[in-house]
């Protein structure tokens, strides 16, 4: 059962450590680095979406005075470079050879003594394009007669990446023909970009003497992209030396390889000299990974008494040029097996075709689980759809149909285990926090006087913490994370970690998981992260992976070094191990609390003369890989209520209300400041953001002027409660909390919308509900009201 108290571990509501250094711009960041000689690159991109590249002319720029070297994908061709695994174990051009297949491709890679001479030299190269028909609708790409994009693929003669179903088809069927109701809706999650604050960039440093290679990046996870450096550019992985430094953001944005990086690489080598590779933000948002991108046909079933019975679900995947979305192997789709809701159901059945299009490749795990995002927003619009069909209260019909405690694990129809849930209490809490029986009642009193007022709900469940390995891998890594512990002589310890943080606050939470299991200060526990050479191997940090995997990680090798440090305290204390208890920082013998010894003592004898039992080494210290056992499935309750202007359709978000359970709770300062910052990325999506294109391909964000992002002014004061209830299988009880937010928002919050235009008689409207969308539908069903 859940419980609502808080009882946060490791000394609970620290400020962040990390902040000490930010707040006075000390930070270290990427474009910081500058070492000697330092050379700059600069990429130039393709203003086609598709075209076959009939000749690449770079002599001009070759003469400029300041320009040391210009590669094309010959170049590249002739080093075995020109393409490279992307994380979905397809491939992707590092420079276009034979076309290029999204506008903003790289076709050329400057090298000159700054950027400023890098990007004027891109001026002087000559590239002679032939257009090709473009394809940007997902749909349209399957079509027998559309472009094929990926004809360098060997026997490739469509567009079809991959087919791949979840749930029984019959037994839905079956469900389906008997029910009383059945409501479909066909709607589209559409392509947003994680705009992380600092864009990508790199810094290579290529020693030809060591034959070593030190790459300073923007990476998320510094160990799968020296796996992957060690892959392309064939130099000995223990050779490879990747160093994260503060990362401004990231947001799944940085999980893959961009050709960038590759290019600083290669240009390190042929030039002999460090090369710093930053990008632009139009870059940015034109070039790098996008998320969703979904075209999704839902139907929900259920009995006239508002019972649901089942979820079907039809999915296109637009996944660009290139299939390069960070999503497990086995697992094509992502997560999208929770698109069965928090729902207690008698059948369910998805099926998703990914499809290529002339699009910049990626899809992301962007601030959400491996496309539980677009599976929430999905079933949650359904259940309001249907809710409205049965003219029942969304509120109610929820509650009545949401898994009950009792039936934890609960093993939905697509086979996936829910850990742990109360979710009754948790929605119940939410009503109760934003008093929606008087909001119900104010709306009624507003619409009398033709005001449009709506109230939404969401409802989710994550699933997040990919693991375990033997089911998970991306480019046959395994899914699962170390952590390193040492304790000093003096009692001060030192964690390495495999995941890398983008402003989670990891050296704070780590520090107090650590200072849980050990009974020391958090303030003496160093956490290092982002250095391939000072921390363990694991895959990285998305899909908020860091506490479920991580952190889980941390607790284990404290709980390993308190195990050794039980020994030595036997043989400082001449008394059996199995004769000692443990309170918090010390153990003593038991039935005599004044006889022991603390940690920080412990330490000093371990790195001292006693004699330890045989096969005891010195010091204290362990290390530990962790593969989960399972997902963790976080959840959360949502209200939103929105006030639309009739006469120019701009909603505002009024109140927000979020109940988010995650688990055991860490640091309620940092939980408090990832679901604000979740949410205000939800007012985004559902609002403003969208990469759109012309019927050319050309990129329609590719600026902050184009590409709307929220900020003070656009969303509210978020009122948050939470539940607490524990993963059963976690070291802590811990279930993550990064993601959570970005996910249960959009739907509570396009449901209010679609709630306040029901005097209109409108049923749905796509994300972003903007201004001119809110409006165009309001014009074009039913009457204004009287």
């Amino acid at each position: 059962m859940s419980t609502t108290e808080e009882r946060p571990i490791g000394f609970g509501r620290l400020k962040r450590k990390e902040d000490a250094r930010f707040i006075r711009g000390q930070g270290r960041y990427v474009d910081d680095v500058q070492l000697p000689g330092m050379l700059h690159g600069a990429v130039l991109r393709s203003p086609y979406a598709h075209a076959r590249i009939v000749s690449i002319d770079v002599s001009a720029a070759q003469q400029h005075p300041k320009v040391h070297a210009v590669l094309t994908g010959r170049d590249l061709d002739g080093l075995g470079l020109a393409w490279m695994p992307t994380l979905s174990m397809d491939t992707q051009a590092v420079l276009a050879t034979d076309k290029v297949r999204f506008q903003g491709q790289e076709v050329a890679f400057v090298i000159a003594d700054d950027r400023y001479a890098a990007r004027d030299a891109l001026e002087l190269i000559d590239v002679d394009y032939e257009p090709l028909p473009v394809v940007v609708n997902a749909r349209r790409a399957l079509d027998a007669d559309a472009p094929v994009i990926r004809d360098d693929l060997e026997g490739k003669a469509d567009n079809r990446i991959f087919d791949w179903e979840a749930g029984d088809r019959a037994a839905t069927d079956a469900v389906f023909a008997r029910a009383d109701v059945v409501v479909s809706e066909e709607m589209l999650y559409p392509r947003v970009h994680p705009a992380p604050m600092e864009t990508c960039g790199a810094v290579a440093d290529y020693d030809a003497v060591e034959g070593s290679l030190t790459l300073w990046s923007t990476t998320q996870a510094p160990h799968a992209h020296r796996t992957l450096f060690a892959l392309v550019a064939r130099l000995p992985e223990q050779k490879i030396r990747v160093i994260a430094p503060d990362i401004g953001g990231g947001f799944g944005n940085k999980v893959g390889i961009y050709p960038g990086y590759v290019c600083a690489v290669v240009g390190s080598i042929v030039t002999g000299r460090p090369v710093k590779w930053m990008e632009d933000r139009s870059e940015n948002l034109m070039a790098t990974s996008f998320a969703r991108d979904y075209v999704m046909r839902g139907s929900i079933a259920a009995t006239r008494d508002g019972r649901i019975l089942a979820v079907r679900v039809d999915v296109i995947a637009d996944h660009g040029a290139f299939n390069a979305t960070a999503q497990p192997t086995k697992y094509p789709a992502g997560f999208f097996h929770v698109f069965t809701g928090s729902y207690e159901l008698e059948a369910a059945h998805c099926a998703v075709t990914g499809v290529y299009t002339n699009k910049a490749p990626g899809g992301v795990a962007y601030a959400c689980s491996f496309r539980v995002t677009e599976a929430v927003y999905l079933v949650e619009r359904m259940v309001d759809l249907l809710a409205r069909e049965l003219d029942a209260d969304p509120a109610q019909l929820r509650l009545a149909n949401l898994i009950r405690p009792d039936r934890f694990p609960y093993e939905a129809k697509t086979g996936w285990v829910y850990d742990s849930g109360d979710y009754e209490t948790a929605l119940r809490k939410a009503l109760e926090m934003a008093g929606y029986e008087q909001l119900r009642a104010e709306q009624a009193e507003r619409r009398e006087r033709g005001e449009l007022m709506g109230i939404g709900l969401g409802f989710f469940t994550e699933a997040v913490g990919a693991g375990p390995r033997k089911h998970m891998d991306i480019l046959g890594l395994g899914m699962a994370d170390a952590a390193e512990l040492r304790v000093h002589p003096t009692g001060k310890a030192q964690l390495g970690i495999s995941v890398q943080t983008q402003g989670q606050g990891h050296e704070t939470t780590f520090a107090q998981i650590v200072a849980q299991e050990l009974g020391i200060p958090p303030e003496d526990v160093e956490v290092v992260h982002g250095d391939t050479d000072r921390t363990p191997f694991g895959l990285g940090t998305y899909g908020s992976r860091s506490t479920p995997v991580s952190g889980a990680a941390a607790a284990v090798v404290a709980r390993k070094v308190r195990d050794k440090a039980r020994v030595v305290a036997s043989a400082m204390l001449e008394v059996s191990a199995d004769d000692l208890e443990w309170e918090r920082g010390r153990w003593f013998v038991r039935g005599d609390p004044d006889q022991g010894a603390t940690i920080q003592e412990i330490a000093m004898a371990a790195h001292g003369t006693v004699e330890l039992p045989k096969g005891v080494e010195a010091g204290l210290d362990s290390e530990t890989v962790y593969d989960p056992p399972n997902l963790t499935f976080p959840f959360g309750a949502y209200l939103c209520v929105v006030d639309v202007d009739p006469g120019t359709g701009k909603v505002t978000v009024r109140r927000f209300v979020a109940v988010d359970d995650c688990g055991t709770r860490i640091n309620p300062i940092i939980i408090e400041g990832q679901v604000h910052g979740g949410l205000a990325d939800g007012v985004g999506m559902a609002l403003m953001e969208l990469i759109a294109f012309d019927e050319d391909g050309n990129c329609l964000g590719g600026s902050l002027m184009d590409y709307l992002i929220p900020t003070a002014l656009e969303v509210p004061d978020w009122e948050t409660g939470f539940t607490v209830t524990p993963s059963p299988h976690h070291p802590i009880g811990a279930k993550g909390i990064g993601e959570s937010a970005t996910v249960g928002s959009p739907p509570a919050i396009v449901n209010a919308v679609v709630d306040a235009l029901r005097p209109y008689g409108v049923r749905h409207v796509d994300m972003p509900c903007t201004p001119s969308r809110v409006w165009e539908a309001m014009q074009g069903r039913g009457a204004p009201p009287q």
